[in-house]
């Protein structure tokens, strides 16, 4: 199974580098696509969902790193909410 990385670009101007256990990211985001906070945690917890489910099949546990790094990208976006109108900035992806 293919692990990644990618990198976002946060409300603030910081940069983040984000872990996933499967290409499957690439479904969810698109490099030099911008999308509210909501929207990214959401497609970014799905995608982590199901690369999560897929080390399960194939090792037969979940993916723990999955599942932190999606922790992780809540707890960045959640300094943003409640501001209007920012975005959090897919920049490049790592393979």
């Amino acid at each position: 199974m293919p692990e990644m990385r990618f990198v976002v670009e946060w409300p603030s101007g910081e940069q983040q580098v984000c872990y996933s256990p499967s290409l499957v990211v690439k479904d969810h985001i698109e490099v030099g696509e911008s999308y509210d906070i909501d929207d990214f945690v959401s497609r970014c917890r799905k995608a982590l969902d199901i690369a999560s489910e897929r080390v399960l099949k194939k090792y037969g546990f979940p993916c723990s790193l999955a599942r932190a790094e999606a922790a992780r990208i809540a707890s960045a976006a959640a300094r943003f909410r409640g501001q209007r109108g920012v975005k959090v900035r897919v920049v490049r992806f790592v393979e």
